[in-house]
């Protein structure tokens, strides 16, 4: 061999070994298209799924989520419970570090919590935590002394939380986001400003680098998280648009590499076009329509059921949804756990169409409606196709069986959300989807002390009182018939028209790994990967 071909030779395998070192070290990013601005990047204030896909990537409580969905040790190496079920005492991870080196501490948990509690946050999701002995006395302004919670540190690696009464599910509960910790040296320091990208520490996989209003937030793999070695993917971008068609078509064009939603009215074309990465999966959730039990034309409970029993739910899933989703009649999704009892349904669904479409309209005469005194209402949903589909068909049938006009409206997720909480509106799209598997999750939406989720502003004491008896009894089976009584109140009282029990809806790029359909749809980008091309 000449020396020049040596040298060619040498220079093609130093080029080809350039490329491959290129390859390798190239950054891997996950586009995902959220579909919601989020509120607020501090977990304590969130309240949707789109931000929990965010907050859950940053963020890791005493439990988490593996790819599966199932509860596994998070923050906490592991716990021990007492044999009344209600001590449990944490030891936290010796290698566990906030995002700029401080190690994470039993204290920030303990901070954590006072902090959600304290009624001067005004948490969204507060009352999720109060499961805790002393959360709800001090988050409803009763107690003021901080030391009640049953939290504390019992020294900087060991917490010991003190529930009111045993809670099945409570290990689950720990994975939410209202039971993160904070980063008590960060949020003492910068008050609300601890959230802003150059403020913002995160114990998490990942922690923030911007945050582009109704555009993008943007995460970047936190090199101090304890297992950053097998994190593999180094940055992850979620899209904020509400446009689900738009999203698709980016994804079709490689730009996004998951959708965590549809337009319903292309599924058919979706299925055709994406065989494979289309993941329509069983889901732990309700699609429901509130009413605004408070005021306004609604506050009347038989004009609530006639628009209940105007729905066709058979016909809204089958021609509408069309995903596969289940009629919803009640309030707990089918194969929850800890729901022996069996689910609590309307005596009304017994009925022929034509006996409850006479029903509703006798019941809406009653109310003081008729033809010439037609009922007005609004509608209102936050911006989607699917959403925009369903609330006209809907329209459409109250329309025609009961002269109803209900003007549509709609709002971007954020405003939607938030005109829910503030009571404007009469009638008003929304979802609830498991924080943990259990029936309790669901039917604590209707509790009065449950505040901003409650939506409606139902407000029942029989049903308070069953729901306090169902946190007192430790016999899973008696619980659940406790918990079915409260849930049949639920449904007579109408503070709800469930539509049908949810199925997730995802595009999944074949070029991601570790994408694994549960019934929670939580998928954190931790335990995925982008193979190489």
């Amino acid at each position: 061999m000449s020396k020049y071909r040596s040298l060619a030779l040498a220079m093609v395998i130093s080029t080809s070994a350039l490329a491959m070192a290129s390859a390798a070290n190239a950054e891997s990013v996950l586009r995902v298209a959220n579909f919601g601005e989020p509120d607020t990047l501090d977990p304590q204030n969130m309240s949707g799924t789109w931000e929990n896909r965010i907050s859950g990537d940053m963020f890791l409580g005493l439990t988490t989520e593996a790819a599966d969905g199932k509860v596994i040790p998070g923050a906490a190496t592991d716990w021990k419970i007492s044999e009344d079920g209600l001590t449990y005492t944490f030891k936290i991870r010796d290698n566990l570090n906030w995002s700029d080196g401080v190690p994470v501490t039993a204290d920030d948990f303990v901070f954590s919590y006072r902090r959600i509690l304290d009624p001067k946050q005004a948490a969204k999701y507060a009352s999720l935590l109060y499961t805790i002995k002393g959360a709800e006395e001090i988050n409803s302004g009763k107690e003021t002394d901080f030391l009640k919670l049953g939290a504390k540190a019992i020294d900087s690696k060991t917490l010991e939380v003190t529930l009111k009464e045993p809670a099945p599910y409570f290990l689950q509960q720990l994975t939410h986001y209202t039971a993160f910790p904070l980063p008590k040296h960060v949020v003492e320091k910068h008050g609300k400003e601890w959230v802003k990208s150059g403020n913002m520490v995160s114990n998490g996989p990942y922690m923030l680098q911007s945050h582009t209003p109704n555009d993008t937030v943007v995460l970047v793999k936190n090199p101090k998280f304890y297992e950053a070695a097998k994190v593999k993917i180094d940055k992850v971008v979620f899209y904020a648009a509400d446009d689900r068609s738009e999203m698709e078509k980016r994804y079709r064009a490689g730009e996004i590499d998951i959708v965590t939603d549809i337009n319903t009215q292309q599924l058919d074309r979706l299925k055709k076009d994406y065989p494979n990465e289309l993941k329509i999966s069983a889901y732990l959730g309700n699609y429901y329509y509130v009413f605004n039990t408070a005021k306004g034309v609604t506050a009347d409970p038989k004009v609530r059921q006639a628009l209940t029993m105007a729905m066709d739910r058979e016909i809204l899933t089958e021609k509408v949804s069309k995903a596969g989703e289940i009629p919803a009649y009640g309030i707990v999704p089918p194969g929850i756990d800890n729901y022996s009892a069996g689910n609590a349904e309307p005596a009304w669904k017994k009925l022929s169409k034509d006996q409850r479409l006479a029903e509703a309209k006798k019941l809406l005469a009653e109310a003081g409606y008729t033809a010439e005194k037609p009922l007005k209402i609004t509608l209102s949903y936050n911006t989607s196709e699917s959403h925009k589909a369903l609330a006209v068909a809907v329209q459409a049938m109250w329309k025609q069986s009961l002269g109803v006009q209900a003007e549509l409206t709609n709002a971007d997720t954020k405003t939607h959300y938030n005109n829910l909480r503030d009571g404007t509106f009469d009638v008003a799209r929304a979802g609830w989807i498991a924080d943990y598997n259990d029936p309790q999750n669901f039917l604590y939406l209707f509790e009065t002390r449950t505040g901003s989720n409650n939506y409606g502003k139902f407000s029942n004491a029989e049903y308070d009182k069953l729901m306090v008896d169902a946190g007192k009894e430790v016999d899973l089976k008696k619980r659940a018939q406790i918990l079915k009584k409260a849930e049949q109140i639920a449904i007579d009282g109408y503070a709800w028209s469930p539509m049908y029990y949810y199925v997730s809806k995802n595009i999944v790029s074949p070029r991601v790994k570790g994408f694994v359909a549960n019934t929670k749809d939580t998928h954190r980008t931790r335990w995925m990967e982008i193979a190489a091309k």
